[in-house]
């Protein structure tokens, strides 16, 4: 999600991307004429400087400009006032003419920044450390050897949007060189000498040139770009330095090239020129590895290496050549397991969730397996075959083995592994349906409407509801009826509590709706001696009833969702948060998406296409030759 400073804020997203501009709106003296005076009158009673109530100080905000510093404020600002939550019904409220200006105004003013405002801005990152899973991958294919070394690193941590893969908080503890060195050890020892050395040293073909031209092969790719004379030579140094010690040919060029595994040109991807200001596109070689470790977490292949060298990766056509080569490589199956376990957090399943198998027979640890695997199976297939984004949230398929298929009540799958299978309705298909995602919000005897809707909230429509207050009364660890009442009657009880009531508004209605959903994520009817009740009302009085209902009012509602998911793959694409700035790229992926019906493929290959994807600061290039397809001089 874009970053923003506002606390205890329900950011709501209300952004219609295609909306017909309104002249004059978002000019400054608009703002100043009409809707700051507005402002004062109907919300600074409770958010100017010395209220600020839950942190949010509108009053700060003095032109357009600084409005759009902070949109996810504004964003909420915007869903507050269309659900006439604010102004509170206790206070005095707009007439009719003055609210639809106000909405107006900031759909307007939201959804078509001026370019003139907001700075053109790729975003820094010139040092990115491998994560885990990016080291380990990159150790698999430079050497052939699965060891998974860096499981024994320590763990990285989660950074913007949620994924591991940010540069921001991927450091270098003292710790962690440690375990390199070892490492670099362990992968040299089990490595195939004939894939580490390809040439060989032969009566006509002295020592010295044997091992430069290894050591020049092999540094281009673990540093993943060419390679200077000098790089080589140091190396080379340290080769002659053990052969001068009486080591063996293998055991000298396996001393070298232990120094390339430590050094920070395999540790890091490094996009740096400090002779050059201002943002600038980045080299081939750059562009080759962010592809690479966006769709592969991992080292660019020969291919892609050679598609740099020639220039290609500048050339429209050249990258959507590799982008759609890379996208049907087995490889792109780790963008599958990255990306989509780490969005819906279902990655984290065996560390969040333990169900109580007395309760709930059926699950055990090869079930838990195959609930994690398939949603990686559904969004591979997506990618693969270009599927339309929103299957997301409401398809006729899903991929299932034995084991799900008989959790589904499905008909039996006959061969090993998953397949896709065709659903009977509309009830489990899509992300909700989803086994893994329904334990995962769900405690270990029981399902919670609250996780469920907080889930759908965050991860679907990029909506998060505010913390809950620091003191906040236990529901019971089961869903048994006590004292009469069902846990839904305690839930309604718990949410007529003023502190309570705006946030389980939201929340509640979302989850009930998926309460025919045991806590495993089978199909029920009852809950103890009483029909599910799976009825709400969502805040914008709209009712539902079922997970169906649900999926309809999420399509309704899939402006949210199609920018939250954009996002998500954006800022994993990018390895950093995003930005304020980073707006306008979004809203451009998406409407050169729309013709494909905002296909994933599609989407990945807009975002590979896009400027904070393809620049950087550091350097100084006119936007007109990136979006020419011309490469700078």
């Amino acid at each position: 999600m874009i970053r923003s400073n506002s606390k205890n804020l329900t950011h709501w997203l209300a952004v219609l991307l295609w909306i017909v501009p309104l002249p004059g709106l978002c000019t400054g003296t608009y703002f100043d004429e009409e809707i700051r005076p507005l402002l004062a009158t109907f919300c600074f009673d409770c958010h100017d400087e010395d209220s600020a109530k839950a942190g949010v100080d509108l009053a700060q905000f003095r032109d357009v400009p600084s409005l759009h510093r902070n949109p996810k404020l504004w964003e909420n600002v915007l869903r507050q006032i269309e659900e006439r939550a604010m102004p509170p019904s206790n206070k005095r409220q707009p007439p009719p003419e003055t609210y639809h200006r106000l909405v107006d105004w900031l759909r307007e003013t939201l959804n078509n920044p001026d370019p003139e405002l907001l700075p053109r801005d790729p975003g820094q990152k010139l040092i990115h450390r491998l994560s885990r899973p990016e080291y380990n991958y990159t150790i698999l294919d430079l050497f052939g050897v699965d060891t998974r070394p860096a499981d024994k690193f320590p763990p990285d941590g989660g950074g913007g949007a949620g994924f591991d893969n940010n540069a921001d908080t991927l450091f270098l503890p003292p710790v962690l060189m440690e375990r390199y060195l070892a490492a670099a050890d362990d992968i040299l020892l089990v490595a195939d000498p004939a894939r580490l050395f390809p040439q060989q040293p032969v009566w006509y073909s002295p020592d010295r040139l044997t091992a430069r031209n290894n050591l020049t092969w092999f540094l281009r790719r673990a540093f993943r770009r060419p390679v200077t004379q000098e790089e080589v030579d140091r190396l080379m140094g340290l080769y002659q330095h053990s052969r001068q010690a009486g080591q063996d040919f293998n055991t000298a060029m396996k001393i070298a090239y232990k120094a390339a595994l430590v050094s920070p040109h395999f540790l890091f991807r490094i996009e740096w020129d400090p002779s050059i200001q201002g943002p600038g596109r980045i080299s081939n070689h750059e562009l080759a590895n962010r592809l690479s470790y966006f769709l592969w977490s991992s080292m660019p292949d020969d291919a892609l290496l050679a598609a740099a060298d020639r220039g290609e990766l500048w050339n429209d056509n050249g990258l959507a050549r590799q982008v759609r080569r890379m996208l049907q490589d087995p490889k792109s199956r780790r963008f599958s397991e990255s990306f989509i376990g780490q969005w819906l957090g279902t990655r984290k399943l065996p560390e969040t969730s333990s169900p109580d198998i007395q309760r709930y027979p059926k699950f055990d640890v090869a079930l838990r397996s195959s609930m994690m695997q398939e949603p990686v199976e559904f969004i591979h297939f997506m990618v693969q075959n270009n599927r339309p984004l929103l299957d997301l949230l409401d398809s006729d398929y899903t991929f299932a083995d034995r084991r799900l298929a008989d959790l589904y009540e499905l008909p039996p799958v006959d061969q090993n592994g998953f397949i896709r299978v065709s659903l009977p309705d509309r009830r489990r298909g899509g992300v909700t349906g989803m086994a893994a995602v329904l334990t995962q919000t769900s405690y270990p005897r029981r399902t919670s409407p609250v996780l469920r809707g907080k889930w759908i909230l965050e991860e679907i429509l990029g909506t998060p509801a505010p913390p809950p207050p620091p003191i906040v009364a236990t529901l019971p660890q089961d869903d048994r009826i006590r004292d009469n009442l069902t846990l839904r009657q305690r839930l309604e009880q718990h949410r007529e509590k003023a502190n309570c009531a705006t946030c389980h508004s939201r929340l509640d209605p979302l989850g009930f709706a998926l309460e025919n959903f045991d806590a495993i994520g089978g199909w029920r009817t009852q809950i103890d001696t009483e029909p599910v009740d799976a009825s709400g009302v969502l805040p914008n009085g709209r009712e539902v009833d079922g997970p169906e209902a649900l999926k309809d009012a999420l399509l309704e509602q899939q402006d949210l969702f199609l920018r939250h998911a954009t996002e998500k793959l954006l800022a994993y694409a990018l390895g950093r948060g995003l930005e304020y700035y980073d707006i306008p790229t979004v809203k451009e992926i998406l409407h050169r998406a729309a013709p494909s019906g905002y296909g994933l493929q599609t989407l990945i290959l807009e975002i590979a296409r896009s400027y904070p994807f393809q620049y950087r600061r550091g350097s100084e290039i006119p936007l007109a030759q990136m979006t020419s397809g011309d490469s700078p001089q």
